[in-house]
């Protein structure tokens, strides 16, 4: 295993100086990172589209707000369902809904462990969090989700794109929580994931979110 991958189920989380408005103050939850490139979502754009509005058999299972995501700039027609299973085991990703083909290559190859240990129609990315096959039917993963959220698009990243930003300074990487996934409260979870860092991160929790009135 590769330097790389190791960044899959990790948090980006954007730096005051990252100046792309599409992840301004982004947290995204990394799904697929090796030397082929990289795929996350963004954890705090909800839109004001109910789940209801575009899958509605989903719609009871999904968390408050019930709102579909943003999940990043690319493949906006593509609907993406992360969820988190307690206890749930086994590795992989798997993406599903229209136009999520092209998302799911980069995942393809690191998709090794056996399907047997995990429930039918979701599989795991890091710990708890994975991703449900949103055209099963919801009630093979309704006894078993702790939560769910539903994705429009993604956040891509090309061959050591990535890691050229994280040499730039645009992202801080930490490690992801379960409870990040399903947010109640997904306004303010970039101050919350750095508030929670026993470092320096800490501090940039205070950052104004206009510098120049500071």
């Amino acid at each position: 295993m590769t330097e790389v991958s190791s960044l899959t189920g990790r948090l980006l989380v954007a730096t005051p100086a990252l100046a792309d408005p599409n992840f301004d103050r982004a947290v995204v939850l990394l799904l697929d990172h090796d030397e082929e490139g990289s795929l996350g979502v963004v954890l705090n754009r909800p839109t004001p589209v109910g789940v209801a509005d575009i899958l509605a058999p989903w719609a009871a299972l999904a968390g408050e707000p019930g709102v579909v995501f943003q999940g990043g700039p690319v493949s906006l027609d593509s609907a993406l369902g992360v969820a988190v299973v307690p206890g749930g085991g086994g590795e992989g990703v798997v993406l599903s809904g229209p136009g999520a083909e092209a998302a799911a290559e980069g995942a393809a190859d690191s998709d090794q462990a056996s399907p047997g240990d995990e429930p039918l129609g979701w599989r795991r990315v890091h710990g708890a969090i994975g991703l449900v096959d949103l055209e099963a039917p919801p009630e093979l993963l309704a006894a078993v989700l702790g939560s769910l959220r539903i994705f429009a698009g993604y956040a891509g990243w090309g061959p050591g794109q990535l890691e050229d930003e994280l040499v730039e300074g645009a992202w801080y990487v930490v490690e992801s929580e379960p409870g990040d996934v399903s947010s109640p409260d997904p306004e303010q979870l970039w101050r919350a994931v750095l508030r929670r860092q026993r470092n320096e991160l800490a501090m940039v929790a205070t950052y104004p979110d206009d510098p120049s009135l500071n």
